[in-house]
This record gives C-alpha cells, sequence and structure tokens, in this order.
C-alpha cells in the first residue's frame, strides 16, 4: 500500500533479530529457505502442520507427554492441535529462558505504593509459595480462581501458581463495577477469590470494600475469600502460603487456562475459554517473532486485568524478557507519565493514548525504545509522524490488531518488514487473515470482512458453559461457514500489508478497559426518565458519547445528566462516563428491534447517511436524521 515510510529494516536484520535467527534454523534444521517475509508468512499458512510443529521445537516446548500428531484434524470449529501432548503454561513462563536467578523479571509502577521489583528466582518462590496455599485451601486441577485486582506482581503470582495446578483463572479490573463483575462470575463459578480493598487512580483514592462485599455475597460459589491490602494495608494475601515444593500439573494442550470476556455488546459477556497450548505456542511465536523481545528486553503495555493484552504483556518470561507492569491514571499528573517509566525497550499502548499524547503536544524524554506497539483501535497516519517525530526515529512503530478471542495480534509488524504511515505491516505468521466481500469471496485491495480461513492453535477452547458448541458457532462461524468471521473490517493490499477501518460490531474501549454496550444500556435505561439509548465511542479523538430517549414531560437537565453519570460510575468504571450526553427523539432499530450503534458512529464521523445504514432494513429511518444534524453541527 503507498504512503510515507518512515521506518526500514537494517541491513543486518537477519543477523540481529530473533526472526532471523529462526529462519537460519529452519534453513539448517529444516532444509527450508525463505527469501523474504512473504515466503515465509505463505508457508506458515499452507503447511499449518509444518509451520506450528516448528514453532514446538524451536522453542523447546517442555511436553510430559509427546503429541502423536500436529493437525489431525483443522475443520473450523473443532480443530484439534498436538493430540496427546501434556504440558504447562506457567512451566514455560517461570523457565525464563536466558535470564539468571538474580535478574530482574518483573517491574512493577504504580500510583498507589512504591515500585516494586521481582527477580526471576523471586517470582519462582512466590509462585511457589502461592501454589502451595492454594492447594492447602484445596484448590485442584479445573477449579477456577478469579483475581479482583489491578496490574500488580500479587495478581500475576495468583495466575502462575493458579495455572500450575491446572486450575482456571479469571480476572476483573476493579474499576469494573458490581454487575460487570458478576455477569462475568457467576457463570464460571470461582471457588476462590482474591481482591483488592481499593486503589488510588492519579490523586484519587477509590474504595472497593463495599463492591468487594457485594461481589462475594453475589457469588456463592466462592468458598475462600482472600484480600490484599493495596489502598489501607492490611489483608491476608501474604498468609497463602505452605511448604508444598514447586512443581507444574501436565495438563493436555486443549486444557484451560483462563477465562477472557467477550464485551457483552448482546447479551451477557461470553466466556471464552482459553486453552494452555494453544496460548504458549501463539505468544513464543508473537513475543519473541514478530516483536523481536528476548532477554535484555523490558516489556511494557498499558492494560488492566480486563484486557487481553494483559494476558499477552505476562507471557514475556517465556520467551525471557520482562514485564514491566504499570497500574494508575497513565494521564496524571500529565500525559507524559508513562513516557517516564525507566529502561523500557518496547512501549505498548492504545491508538487513543498516542493521538491524545499527539493533540497535548507531549514531549517524550530521551528513551532507549527498539519498538513502540499501539492496538486497540487504528492508528492514523498522523498518529505514525507524531511517534516518529516526538519518540523516536530509529524505533519500529508496529500497529497490531487481535483480539479477547484469540489472545493475541492477528495483523501487526515484523523486523524484516518497513513501517509505512497508517498501515498495518504484515498478517502475523501462522494467521490466514483474508477480507471477505459479502458472497464470501476473498478480495485484495478492496474492504471487507476480516476473515481467517484456517485453524489457529489460540483459538478459544470453547465457551464456558457452552456444552454443544452452539453459542461458540454463532459467535463465529454463522456467517461464513467453517471460516472464522472476526467482525473487523479490513482492506489487504497486494504487498500483505493491511489497513483496519473498524469495529463491525460495536465495543467501547477506553483506557484498557472494554465494555460492551449492552451492559451499559442496562445501567441508563434503569433510570426512570430514560426511555432508550445509544452510546458511541469515537476511538480517534477517545471521545464517548451517549444518546438518549426520554419519557414524555422529562427533559435532559443537568440534575438528570449528573444521575447518569454516578449510575454508569458506580454500576460500570469511571473511564465509561460519557463526555458528552444528548437527547435524541429517537434510536436506530432495525425490523428486528436491535440497535445499531455502527451506522451511528459512521454518521457521527463524517458517512453520509444513505452509505452508514440500509433504511430498508429499519424500523425508523427517519431517526437517522437527527444524528446526521448533529454531526454536521459539530462540523461548524
Amino acid at each position: 500500500m503507498t504512503g510515507a515510510v518512515l521506518w526500514s529494516p537494517p541491513a543486518d536484520v537477519r543477523e540481529t533479530s530473533r526472526i532471523g535467527h529462526y529462519l537460519k534454523w529452519l534453513r539448517d534444521e529444516r532444509g527450508l529457505e525463505f527469501a523474504d517475509y512473504d515466503g515465509l508468512y505463505a508457508w506458515s499458512v499452507t503447511d499449518l502442520d509444518g509451520f506450528w510443529r516448528s514453532v514446538w521445537d524451536y522453542f523447546e516446548v517442555i511436553a510430559h507427554d509427546q503429541p502423536t500428531d500436529t493437525l489431525p484434524n483443522r475443520t473450523m470449529p473443532g480443530a484439534e492441535w498436538f493430540p496427546g501432548a501434556t504440558l504447562n503454561y506457567a512451566e514455560h513462563v517461570l523457565r525464563m529462558p536466558g535470564l539468571a536467578d538474580d535478574d530482574p523479571v518483573v517491574l512493577a509502577y504504580s500510583q498507589t505504593r512504591s515500585a516494586t521489583t521481582l527477580t526471576a528466582a523471586q517470582l519462582r518462590e512466590e509462585v511457589r509459595r502461592v501454589r502451595a496455599g492454594l492447594k492447602g485451601l484445596g484448590v485442584t486441577k479445573g477449579d477456577r480462581v478469579a483475581a479482583y485486582a489491578p496490574n500488580i506482581p500479587e495478581t500475576y503470582v495468583l495466575f502462575l501458581a493458579t495455572a500450575s495446578l491446572g486450575a482456571i483463572f479469571s480476572s476483573c479490573a476493579p474499576e469494573f463495577g458490581t454487575r460487570s463483575v458478576t455477569d462475568r462470575w457467576r457463570q464460571i463459578e470461582p471457588k476462590v477469590l482474591v481482591a483488592v480493598d481499593g486503589y488510588r487512580y492519579g490523586d484519587k483514592d477509590i474504595d472497593r470494600r463495599s463492591e468487594l462485599a457485594e461481589i462475594r455475597a453475589a457469588l456463592p460459589s466462592v468458598e475462600h475469600l482472600i484480600t490484599i491490602g493495596y489502598l489501607h494495608g492490611g489483608g491476608d494475601f501474604s498468609e497463602l502460603s505452605g511448604d508444598e515444593p514447586m512443581s507444574f500439573e501436565a495438563v493436555p494442550f486443549k486444557h484451560p487456562l483462563y477465562v477472557l470476556y467477550s464485551s457483552g455488546t448482546t447479551g451477557l459477556p461470553k466466556p471464552i475459554v482459553h486453552g494452555h497450548g494453544g496460548i504458549l505456542l501463539e505468544h513464543l511465536k508473537m513475543l519473541a517473532l514478530h516483536h523481536d523481545l528476548g532477554p535484555g528486553d523490558r516489556f511494557f503495555w498499558f492494560t488492566t486485568t480486563g484486557w487481553m493484552m494483559w494476558n499477552f504483556l505476562v507471557s514475556a518470561p517465556a520467551v525471557g524478557a520482562a514485564t514491566v507492569m504499570f497500574d494508575g491514571n497513565p494521564g496524571y499528573p500529565d500525559l507524559t507519565t508513562l513516557w517516564q517509566l525507566p529502561d523500557l525497550t518496547y512501549f505498548g499502548t492504545s491508538a487513543p493514548f498516542l493521538m491524545a499524547c499527539r493533540k497535548a503536544g507531549v514531549e517524550v524524554p530521551a528513551n532507549r525504545l527498539k519498538a513502540v506497539g499501539s492496538t486497540g483501535a487504528p492508528l492514523p497516519p498522523e498518529g505514525f509522524d507524531w511517534v516518529y517525530e516526538h519518540v523516536g526515529k530509529d524505533l519500529q512503530l508496529q500497529s497490531l490488531s487481535g483480539g479477547t478471542d484469540v489472545c493475541t495480534g492477528f495483523v501487526g509488524g515484523v523486523p524484516l518488514l518497513p513501517v509505512v504511515a497508517g498501515v498495518i505491516s504484515c498478517r502475523a505468521l501462522g494467521s490466514r487473515v483474508e477480507a471477505y466481500d459479502p458472497t464470501g469471496t476473498p478480495v485484495i485491495g478492496e474492504l471487507g470482512e476480516l476473515v481467517i480461513t484456517a485453524p489457529m492453535p489460540s483459538m478459544p477452547v470453547g465457551f464456558w458453559g457452552d456444552t454443544d458448541g452452539s453459542r461458540y458457532r454463532e459467535a463465529y462461524f454463522d456467517v461464513f461457514p467453517g471460516v472464522w468471521r472476526h467482525g473487523d473490517w479490513i482492506t489487504i493490499g497486494a504487498d500483505g500489508s493491511c489497513v483496519i477501518t473498524g469495529r463491525s460490531d460495536a465495543t467501547l474501549n477506553r483506557g484498557g478497559v472494554r465494555l460492551g454496550t449492552s451492559e451499559f444500556y442496562s445501567v441508563v435505561e434503569n433510570i426512570d426518565a430514560i426511555v432508550d439509548s445509544v452510546v458511541v465511542h469515537l476511538d480517534r479523538v477517545d471521545e464517548l458519547l451517549l444518546f438518549v430517549v426520554l419519557a414524555e414531560g422529562r427533559e435532559l437537565d443537568e440534575e438528570l445528566r449528573g444521575q447518569i453519570r454516578r449510575e454508569l460510575r458506580a454500576a460500570l468504571s469511571p473511564r465509561h462516563v460519557p463526555d458528552e450526553i444528548h437527547q435524541v427523539r429517537a434510536v436506530p432499530r432495525t425490523l428486528s428491534a436491535k440497535k445499531l450503534e455502527v451506522p451511528v458512529k459512521r454518521i457521527l464521523t463524517g458517512t453520509p447517511v444513505e452509505s452508514a445504514a440500509a433504511k430498508g432494513a429499519l424500523a425508523n429511518p427517519e431517526s437517522l436524521v437527527e444524528f446526521e444534524s448533529f454531526a454536521r453541527s459539530r462540523e461548524q
């Protein structure tokens, strides 16, 4: 695709990068030689058995029982990976290849307490201790352990300890309100709940003890509540201990590792189950071969524990890199806060954050960054320009996109390819991403539905409680049978580069907290004065707009606006309080009464009404006119 080339691979990239070492290994061990990334990619998505077995062997996966095959059944859904194999994800993270016992591996920064560092030896000992404590509470393979906790070392240690037992982990960020949490965890029925008592966000203390009491009361499955005195001190997390030696439960490749959640755009958030083996292989591939991480690197991504980027971030030690954590307000006291974290080599964030830094004229201090990662929304060309003008001229900017559904990015960057403004460099190895037109025909150079036409190991094991697989099939395979439809709009260039235009569904994503509109509406429309509502997040400017239809005789005054904001803050999170609230006469709905968030969003970002929605499919097409007028007024 055309655009300004902002960075080019160095001449010695094959000698200095991890993917270069992998290419040499393929030549020496497999007799495979590839002249460029295009050739390597084509092989990786056509010879799935050969590619994924090479990942297994190259990274020396520890198998307690060896697999009898690689991919005997590639039908989607239901593809079977590495049958017969047993392993444990946590064993590979705690292996920490290339790191000595006294090397720092977790560096945690917080606005609630002072910075914390764990060495490799300390992390292993902390996991051993907490694992023994969980085992003493009766936690065994298949039990669920939930964390209502932020991006801090205790959450990480708990996750690894849980995984080492073959138990199943699930986390919610503590800014989530009671309803958001219980909607998720009632579905999986955790046995143990570990939670903080509160946190500091910038200069504000946020007490969560009352929310925790409500969550505990709503989860009768919880047999043990363990608290971390993160804000007020105390708590009994340090007592979660025992003398049990460290060991790892050998589990099948697809044994559940953790449960992540869809945003809840339609109904309850879907509990997405990810397996030990699939997550391990995918993260080894992505972190090492695409992000070029290894010993000596300090990998940071601004995220909360309610976003899949946390799960991605904390896999870094599996490739020998240190994990850098931050908990707090990234804009306090100003937008330079994250840029001042010391000695990072990879800085990951969201496109809206980069655009906010650009708008605020942030001056980034001198750094040793070799890469900046951007996800969460499309990064426009001016965002690329800002990074190279104000962050560093020699670093690689990696714009990537993926999802909670696969817990990775399936399009992104790679050290072998240049960076072009506004463009995602490539499709990731092993990810057969295509653009489909409405007939299911692949297109190049045209806008289409993002689909995945071959299985990936990190596709979900399934949805929790979906015994017949019907919800899983409906979520991804009902539009194009046998093909994964992801819900993004994508244009794939002839050179393999990509442009993501945005979601083809509606998700609210602010500051690492992802939330579905259905959860939002359940709060807003519970207010007596409100008959209907529609919420839209404008990604480029990171603006949340709420439109409400009021009961007869009511008006949208400051008292009602204040009530809406208070209830959203209490039930969901402070980050989902709208920037603006406006009154409209009607919300656009389909003939089957579904709200049309995406057409409203397109109208508000400049798309003509006739292109934004098919009026024949609407029960009230006249409702779109009001949003068009609103968009026009904002341009003036």
